[in-house]
């Protein structure tokens, strides 16, 4: 969100008119209908649709205007269009086969991750038995994979100086080394869309965010990893999903 933390620093809330011309009338990635950001207002659900089935027909993305929250969900979808495009695509999907009262197990981890989901990028296959442990110092022992953290909540719970972030990722292997963070973003957008990933909430892993360098002060304290309240032992019968490997002949498209 770097390019447009012109609006985060601004004197005043931007307007829906100003994120609109950020966002530039882009289309959709998966249905080709125009988006835009609407207000959301007393009359939005008068339409009858759903929050998502709303920017999935008519790509209106109802907002509250001068709020943190639905500030940084537009910004989500100025910067990380495919998979915000990608999520709504599924959402849209359940709520047509179960309704709007309803949620699947795929909805609910579509929500956990569109709130406080990160993709995680290693390289290294061995580093997952330290993660599957909850094993934090050896995982987070030399930083040799990278983060993208994408949940507008995170970002939101960031602004405020929550230290304690624990994000819900999604874990990508590349173990030839050849994808940078984007490629990963954008793979992970096809496989959400396709159904591939996201099915279940229990097929997110936590990624304590305060281990990664420069994030807390006392990262260097011989007992950060042990006594910091965010970096809990693995519950009892837990058991991860393996790692998204994504394919080596999809492009790469933001």
């Amino acid at each position: 969100m770097r390019a447009h933390r012109d609006f985060l620093a601004a004197p005043d809330w931007p307007s829906l008119d100003a994120l609109n011309a950020r966002l530039d009338a882009r289309p959709h990635p998966r249905l080709g209908i125009a988006l835009r950001f609407i207000a959301q207002s007393l009359g939005v659900p008068a339409d009858g649709l759903h929050y998502e089935e709303r920017i999935a027909r008519l790509g209106a993305i109802a907002t509250r205007e001068r709020n943190w929250h639905d500030l940084l969900n537009a910004l989500a979808w100025i910067v990380d269009t495919p998979i915000k495009a990608a999520l709504n695509l599924r959402q849209a999907r359940d709520v047509a086969v179960v309704g709007p009262r309803e949620r699947t197990r795929g909805q609910c981890a579509l929500t956990l991750f569109d709130e406080g989901g990160a993709i995680v990028l290693l390289r290294d296959r061995s580093r997952f038995a330290a993660w599957d442990a909850h094993d934090w110092p050896a995982f987070f022992h030399d930083h040799a994979f990278e983060v993208l953290p994408f949940g507008h909540a995170l970002h939101e719970h960031a602004l405020v100086g929550d230290s304690w972030l624990v994000a819900k990722g999604i874990a990508v292997l590349d173990e030839r080394g050849t994808l940078t963070l984007d490629d990963a973003a954008a793979m992970v957008a096809t496989a959400i869309a396709d159904g591939t990933l996201l099915d279940d909430p229990q097929s997110l892993r936590p990624v304590p965010l305060c281990g990664l360098p420069g994030w807390h002060p006392r990262r260097a304290e011989p007992d950060f990893f042990t006594a910091a309240p965010c970096f809990r032992p693995l519950r009892e019968g837990r058991r991860y999903p393996p790692p998204f490997i994504p394919s080596y002949t999809t492009s790469s498209t933001t």
